[in-house]
C-alpha cells in the first residue's frame, strides 16, 4: 500500500476508494482520520468498525446528504481526511464524491462496505519453527479466530469461516497439502467452512458426535463427519495433535493439544478458553446445566492434561485489547490463568453463579447459525451474511465491558 503524500489513511492520495486491507492496515496503527458511518441507526447499532487503534467515528445517516446536504457535510470536522463506509458501498461512494467535489474534503469510499468488512480474513503467523508454523486467521469483523497448522507439506485446519478457498489458497502458496479439517464445536456465532471444505477436498471433517445433534430441535446433523473421541490423536509431520474433551459451551466441544518433538505445546481452545473471560453455556438452551461442566473443563480436566508453558490459541477475542504486541491473540496457560478475571473464582458454586449472572443476550439468530452448521438448513449467500452480521458474543458480559 502506497504511502503518499503522508496521508494517515496511508493510501495514494489519487484515489477515491480502499479496500478493507488497506483499512485494516490504517487502524492497526495510530490514525488521525475519520471514519464516517452512513448506514442507518439500526444498522449501525449492531455493529461498527473496530481496530487495534480505532478511528474517531461519526454516524450521519445517508438519507440527510440527500435531503440537507450543506447541513450534513457541515457536521464533519475540518481538516479531516474521511472514510465514507455503507453497507455495501454505493451509498458510501456517493457521499465520498460528494465531498470530494463540492466541499473539498479528502474523503474516500470504503469499497464492498461493510459486507466485505464482514468478511475480510486476515492471516498471521503466529509460530514460525524450522520443522512447523502456525498461522492465526483473524475474520476482523466478527472477532473470530481459525488456524493453519503446516508442517513437513502437511496442513491442518481448524475453526474454519465459511469461506473455505481463503484458507485452500493460502495452502497452496504454502507449498502445503491439506489432510486435517477440525471443528472444536458445532458453532453458533458464525458458519463453519469445515463441511465444505470436506465436500470440495475430499478430506474427512471432524467433529464430536454430541455436537452432531441440534440442542433445540433435536435433529441429527446431515453433513458427512468423522467422530472425535477423548484422548484421539494425529500426526502432522512433527506434530501431534491430541483431543481433550472440554465439555461447557457446548457438551461436545473439544480441544485441541499440539506438541511437538522438542516438548513445545499449543491448545486451540474453541469456545472455552479466551484471553480474558471464557465460553459461555447458555447457547445451547442449558446454561444452568452446563455452567458446572465449564467448571470441571477449566479447573480439573484443563489443568490436569495442559502444562503452563503451554500457549493458548483461542476461538475468539471480544477487543483487540486482547491482541499481543504482535497483534496476535495467544498467551501462555500460566500467564493467562494469573490475568484473566474470570479465572479468578475457582470456588464452583460460586463460579457457577458468577457464570450465570453475566451471560448477555443471545442472539437468535444463533440457533439458525447452529442448524447450518449441521446442514439442517442451506442458506443462500445473502442469508449466510445476513445470519453472520455483528461481533460473536460468545463469552460473558464482561468481556464486552458490561
Amino acid at each position: 500500500m502506497a504511502d503518499s503524500a503522508g496521508l494517515s489513511i496511508g493510501i495514494d492520495s489519487s484515489k477515491t476508494a480502499l479496500t478493507v486491507a488497506d483499512l485494516y492496515e490504517s487502524i492497526s496503527r495510530p490514525n488521525e482520520f475519520l471514519l464516517l458511518d452512513v448506514r442507518n441507526n439500526e444498522e449501525y447499532k449492531l455493529w461498527r468498525i473496530e481496530g487495534k487503534h480505532t478511528p474517531e467515528t461519526l454516524h450521519i445517516f445517508y438519507g440527510e446528504f440527500v435531503e440537507e446536504e450543506q447541513a450534513a457535510a457541515q457536521k464533519i470536522p475540518p481538516g479531516k481526511e474521511v472514510v465514507v463506509v455503507c453497507a455495501k458501498g454505493g451509498a458510501s461512494d456517493y457521499v465520498a464524491e460528494i465531498l470530494r467535489d463540492s466541499y473539498g474534503i479528502s474523503a474516500y469510499n470504503l469499497e464492498g462496505g461493510m459486507i466485505s468488512w464482514g468478511n475480510y480474513y486476515f492471516f498471521r503467523q503466529v509460530v514460525a519453527q524450522d520443522t512447523y508454523q502456525i498461522y492465526q486467521i483473524e475474520r476482523v469483523a466478527r472477532g473470530c479466530l481459525s488456524y493453519l497448522l503446516v508442517s513437513q507439506g502437511q496442513a491442518a485446519v481448524i475453526d474454519p469461516g465459511r469461506h473455505f478457498d481463503r484458507y485452500l489458497d493460502f495452502i497452496k502458496e504454502a507449498g502445503a497439502e491439506l489432510s486435517l479439517i477440525l471443528d472444536t464445536h458445532a458453532h453458533a456465532d458464525h458458519i463453519s467452512g469445515g463441511s465444505s471444505l470436506a465436500l470440495n477436498t475430499g478430506i474427512p471433517y471432524h467433529l464430536h458426535p454430541y455436537d452432531a445433534i441440534h440442542p433445540f430441535d433435536l435433529l441429527p446433523a446431515e453433513i458427512l463427519y468423522q467422530p472425535l473421541v477423548d484422548g484421539q490423536e494425529f500426526q502432522l509431520g512433527d506434530l501431534r495433535i491430541e483431543v481433550i474433551h472440554t465439555p461447557g459451551h457446548t457438551l461436545g466441544q473439544v480441544n485441541f493439544l499440539a506438541s511437538d518433538s522438542e516438548g513445545k505445546s499449543y491448545v486451540f481452545t474453541g469456545d472455552n478458553l479466551f484471553i480474558e473471560s471464557f465460553g459461555r453455556p447458555d447457547l445451547g438452551g442449558r446454561g444452568e446445566a452446563w455452567a458446572p461442566l465449564v467448571y470441571r473443563t477449566i479447573f480439573e480436566t484443563f489443568k490436569a492434561r495442559v502444562t503452563d508453558e503451554a500457549q493458548i490459541l483461542p476461538g475468539h477475542y471480544a477487543a483487540q485489547r486482547e491482541a499481543n504486541s504482535n497483534g496476535a491473540f495467544m498467551k501462555s496457560f500460566s500467564v493467562l490463568r494469573k490475568e484473566n478475571s474470570a479465572l479468578q473464582i475457582d470456588r464452583k458454586e460460586e463460579f457457577v453463579r458468577y457464570t450465570l449472572e453475566h451471560l448477555p443476550p443471545a442472539p437468535s439468530q444463533y440457533v439458525q447459525i447452529k442448524r447450518v452448521n449441521l446442514g439442517l438448513v442451506v442458506p443462500d449467500e445473502q442469508e449466510a451474511s445476513e445470519l453472520e452480521l455483528g461481533k460473536n458474543i460468545c463469552a460473558l458480559s464482561e468481556a464486552y465491558g458490561e
